[in-house]
This record gives C-alpha cells, sequence and structure tokens, in this order.
C-alpha cells in the first residue's frame, strides 16, 4: 500500500513501537504503516604549530592561513586604495588574486580540501572597503568556501527593489535599498578564490511574515493552540552566542502557500548565480524541557490548516475521519468513540497505510479503542515527519536546476525516540535526498570531542554510498566557547575519525571576529 500521490508527493515514513532512549526516528517511523513502500584576527600566527599531514617545506602555514607579513601588507594596500590611489588599487589587485590562488593550492593538498564558514552580512558591508576586508579577513584564516546567510527571520539578502513578496529586504531603509549585496559578495568573494554558497532557512519563515495578515493560515500550529511565536520552543543557534531569537516562526510544510512564497525566494536568490545553497531549519521548533519530547498527539505540529487537511484525506472512510478528529481534538480514544463513529458507516475504520483488517471483529470496543488510538499516535508522528521530508525535496526539486550544489543542514540528534517520545524537531534527515550534500551540525555539549563525534559518526554510519557528507563545527581556534573545545582539537579528532571527509565548516564568523560583527553591524566599522 502507497499514498496517494494527491495525499502527499513522498510516501509516508513508517515507525516501530518505542522502546530504546535515543534512536533514529526513521527506524521508529519505518514499521508504523507496515505495508508501505517508504515512506581574520590581524593576524593568525596563533596557529602555526605542527598539524598531521603538514608539511614543513611548505610554503603555507597549518590550516591554509596567509602568513602575518602577507596579511599586513594586504591590508595597507587596501587601505591606501580606500583613498582613491590607483596605482595602489592595482597592487591591491593583484595581492587578492596571488593570496587566492596560494589558498587553492594549499587546500588541495591540505586536509580537508574544502574548509568553510557560516557568516552574516549587514547594510555596512555595502561602505566602501567593507565587504572587501571582511572577505581578505576569511581568505587569511584558510578558509576556500563561505556560506552567506541570504534569508532569515523573514528577510532577505536582496535589493529591496528586486525582492520577490512576502519578504522584507535585509537592506531596506538603510540607504542602500538596491544595492545587490549578495551578487556583489558572489563576486568579489570568487575574486579571492572563494566559493560562496547562499544559506537560506527553511520552515523557520520568522514574525514578520508570521504576522501578515495574509500568511496567518500558514503557520504550524500544535494541538495547544500555540504557534512558534507563542510555545515555550528552544531558540537556534544563533549568530549571537547564547541569545534566544524572538523572531523565528515556524510554518505549516503542507501549505501550498507556504511552498509557492519559498519557491519564489529560491528563484530569486538562485538568479544572482551562487555556487551552492544551503537550506537551514529543515525541520519544526525544538521545545524547552520536557516540552522537547513529543508524548502527546497535542504536541505535534500538525495542527495548521493544511496539515490537518492532508491528514484527514489519509482517512478511507467517514468513521475513520470523525475517529481521527476526535483524536486530534481529545489526545485519546474512548470505547463511545468508537461506537459513535462506526453507527456513521457499518465497516472497520481505515486510514492509509494502517492496517486494521487483523483487528479481531468481537474484540471489546474499549480494548479496540487502544489499539486504534496506539495506530493513529503513530500515523500522526509520521505524518508529522513527512511534512518535513515534502519541504525539503520541494526546496530541492526548485533548485536543482540553477544551483551546482545544493546543502541540507541537520541536527544528528533531531530524529531521535526519545522514551516513549519523539524529538519534538521531527527532523528525519536519514530520508532526506542523497543526491544533495548533508550538512549534520554537530554542535555537541560535553566538555570534550567526544559528543561532537559520536553525532558524525553516527551520520557517516546512516548516509548511503556516496552521500556527500559535511560536518558543520561550532567554536573558535585556540579557545573553548560554550564548553566547546577549540576548533583544532575538534579537527585533529575529526581527521583520526573520518580521514576520506573532504569538506568541514565552521560555525560561525561572528564568534571568530566578533569586532568585525559588532562594527559592521552597528555600522561603526571604518
Amino acid at each position: 500500500m502507497t499514498f496517494d500521490s494527491s495525499v502527499s508527493s513522498e510516501p509516508i515514513p513508517t515507525s516501530p513501537s518505542t522502546h530504546a532512549s535515543s534512536h533514529s526516528l526513521a527506524g521508529v517511523v519505518s514499521s508504523i504503516l507496515g505495508s508501505l513502500l517508504t515512506i581574520a584576527a590581524a593576524s593568525p600566527v596563533w596557529l602555526l604549530q605542527a598539524v598531521p599531514g603538514y608539511a614543513a617545506q611548505s610554503n603555507f602555514t597549518p590550516y591554509c592561513q596567509q602568513f602575518p607579513e602577507a596579511i599586513a601588507q594586504k591590508e595597507k594596500t587596501r587601505q591606501e586604495a580606500l583613498k582613491g590611489n590607483q596605482e595602489a588599487q592595482k597592487k591591491y589587485n593583484t595581492i587578492i588574486a596571488q593570496h587566492g590562488e596560494r589558498l587553492q593550492r594549499c587546500r588541495r593538498t591540505t586536509w580537508p580540501q574544502n574548509q568553510a564558514i557560516w557568516i552574516r552580512l549587514y547594510p555596512c558591508d555595502t561602505r566602501p572597503g567593507v565587504l572587501e576586508s571582511v572577505l581578505d579577513r576569511i581568505v587569511d584564516r584558510g578558509y576556500n568556501q563561505v556560506y552567506i546567510e541570504t534569508f532569515y527571520n523573514s528577510r532577505v539578502l536582496l535589493p529591496a527593489n528586486q525582492n520577490p513578496t512576502p519578504w522584507l529586504s535585509m537592506l531596506a531603509g538603510s540607504g542602500a535599498d538596491n544595492v545587490d549585496l549578495l551578487a556583489l559578495a558572489i563576486r568579489k568573494g570568487r575574486e579571492r578564490g572563494l566559493k560562496v554558497y547562499s544559506w537560506l532557512f527553511g520552515m523557520n519563515f520568522g514574525a514578520n511574515y508570521a504576522r501578515r495578515y495574509d500568511r496567518q493560515q500558514t503557520l504550524a500550529r500544535n494541538g495547544w493552540g500555540q504557534t512558534s511565536l507563542t510555545a515555550n520552543i528552544v531558540a537556534g543557534l544563533s549568530t549571537d552566542w547564547g541569545l534566544r531569537n524572538p523572531d523565528e516562526a515556524f510554518v505549516d510544510p503542507y501549505s501550498p502557500q507556504v511552498r509557492q512564497d519559498y519557491s519564489d525566494l529560491i528563484e530569486a536568490v538562485l538568479q544572482r548565480k551562487p555556487d551552492g545553497v544551503l537550506f537551514d531549519y529543515i525541520r519544526y521548533p525544538r521545545g524547552n524541557g520536557a516540552a522537547s519530547v513529543a508524548t502527546r498527539v497535542q504536541d505535534l505540529w500538525i495542527y495548521g490548516d493544511a496539515s490537518q487537511q492532508t491528514l484527514f484525506q489519509r482517512a478511507r472512510s467517514i468513521n475513520a475521519v470523525e475517529l481521527l478528529r476526535r483524536f486530534l481534538q481529545q489526545g485519546s480514544l474512548k470505547a463511545d468513540d468508537l461506537q459513535q463513529t462506526n453507527s456513521l458507516k457499518a465497516q472497520m475504520p481505515q486510514w492509509q497505510g494502517v492496517d486494521t483488517s487483523n483487528l479481531p471483529a468481537n474484540l471489546p470496543a474499549a480494548k479496540q479503542a487502544m489499539v486504534l488510538q496506539s495506530e493513529l499516535w503513530r500515523l500522526a508522528v509520521a505524518h508529522a515527519a513527512q511534512g518535513v521530508i515534502d519541504f525539503v525535496n520541494h526546496a530541492v526539486n526548485t533548485a536543482r536546476s540553477q544551483s551546482p550544489s545544493i546543502g541540507l543542514v541537520f541536527f544528528p540528534e533531531g530524529n531521535a525516540v526519545v522514551g516513549q517520545g519523539y524529538d519534538s524537531r521531527l527532523q528525519l534527515w536519514d530520508r532526506f535526498p542523497t543526491s544533495a550534500e548533508w550538512h549534520p551540525m554537530a554542535y555537541g555539549v560535553c566538555g570534550n570531542t567526544s559528543c561532537i563525534m559520536q553525532q558524525i559518526q553516527k551520520v557517516l554510519s546512516k548516509a548511503p554510498p556516496g552521500t556527500a557528507v559535511k560536518p558543520v563545527l561550532a567554536g573558535i581556534w585556540q579557545q573553548s566557547i560554550g564548553n566547546r573545545p577549540p576548533l583544532e582539537t575538534q579537527m585533529s579528532v575529526l581527521r583520526d575519525l573520518a580521514p576520506n571527509i573532504t569538506s568541514v565548516s565552521h560555525f560561525a564568523y561572528s564568534w571568530q571576529e566578533p569586532g568585525s560583527d559588532r562594527d559592521r553591524k552597528a555600522c561603526t566599522v571604518r
């Protein structure tokens, strides 16, 4: 049995009973519907220590950083060029080309071959010389890829006069409204030998979108009458360390309006022809404390208009629809519910993917209600998880014809079974398309690298052959932050664990260059 294409573009995942404390949700969701087919600091001298694989006779520092003398010369020349000195500008152009070539040569022979950094740009980056300084610092630190935050909190890094409805331009009201900062960053990044990816939030469309009167029906809702604006949720790992983000707002992945708005956004961004696109926040919000685990149907974010409608379409009879409706409203089924709904149509209620044929007709009504309640709970979980998968596939298919590289960003523990419940994010990443890059955010916090490497190992063990796995590490060089080891410590252990990995990224520029990020954000940069 498979789901109708009119209900879902992908077969819903299935799920076994919950019995372990922390397992992949894919395994849990896989037996629920038994017969389904599957549903720079001024100088980087701080890292001149020896590292594995580094040749002492190399012309490069470890991790492919530029030498302090070369950095100082480049910065001096940049400053002179800003004053209008044409000779200095020519010299600066030559230097950045040379540094880019040097970086590419080094990365070809240094693990990892691709090293990326995540960054948010600001309106002040449109000022003369500011973006150049930022990109130079990134090259100086040995990064040959940069992931630019292009869509977050309802805002897009596009000119105000080219911004698709219903999004806001990040540059609106800044005096640089019509500057194409994304296109500028892509061009200037490539001049320095950088590959530039656009990093887009996914199901987290932002509070400004959620407050629009014409988008109220698109919000994800739980059975307690809450949206992510009113529920007690944990903010994502923001570019400002440790702060909650009141601007987050999650949408219903089943909403046709949501999919159309996101398609328009992707197409507008890809007109700038970045080297790749990354989809983040492809999940539901994570609740705080006990709410981080979904144990009741009301905990699931399936009460939005489109999600409920799609779920009801999975029912195969009138009485099945009514039982499902009562289950969503009450959170349970009673014998009276079964008896009353059976009177609507004299047959066993059936739902797409749920097999009730083996349920004995002479089973007491109370027992039948318990069995059906268990089945409907697992159906609801699978339905919620399928929404994320469908959203991912929609985004990937929209971008596929225009983007050479597509990446999916996720938490390795976002698909876990926890006790008798499920991680509330229901991020079924092991069902994500393997044609896209997988970017697991290995943000484990345990004071050392063990939990971080466990997360990466989990992804590697589940990734089908040929899947490009590109871990994301959080931290800074040479010191711990948030109880995470320094990046060089994480990198060294990761290299021993998975030497065949060729790409690693670091979150975030704002952590490594807090002064630069602060000044650019406040427009006090010189």
